[in-house]
């Protein structure tokens, strides 16, 4: 893992997995992130070494509370920057990408303030 931003970022990628399927396996998040087999099995490994995931003899890979509370936070912070750039008139695809980028930089108070502008 080359820092905590990547991560949030495969931890915020098996929640989003977990939404549509029953359950997650290694080759789903190299499937949803483009990224190799061999990339993602080195990052499972830290992750599950860190306490973020459990990883069954079947390979089925499920957040632990902690890693399941990273990757809503994150999860959440990015439908809200992309919701926030939308109103803006910037254009989806656009949006989810700055967004993407944006959601670990983000100071606590200016997130905040932009969830409560959309709200």
């Amino acid at each position: 893992m080359k820092n905590y931003e990547s991560a949030e970022d495969y931890l915020e990628t098996i929640l989003m997995i977990s939404k549509e399927k029953e359950y997650v396996i290694s080759k789903d998040i190299v499937e949803k992130t483009g990224y190799s087999k061999p990339s993602i099995s080195i990052a499972m490994k830290k992750l599950r070494d860190k306490g973020f995931i459990n990883i069954d003899d079947k390979h089925k890979i499920t957040l632990t509370d902690e890693g399941f509370d990273i990757a809503k936070h994150v999860l959440d912070r990015h439908e809200t920057l992309t919701e926030f750039f939308k109103k803006l008139g910037v254009n989806e695809v656009t949006a989810a990408e700055d967004a993407c980028r944006m959601e670990h930089f983000l100071s606590e108070e200016s997130y905040n303030k932009i969830k409560d502008w959309i709200n």
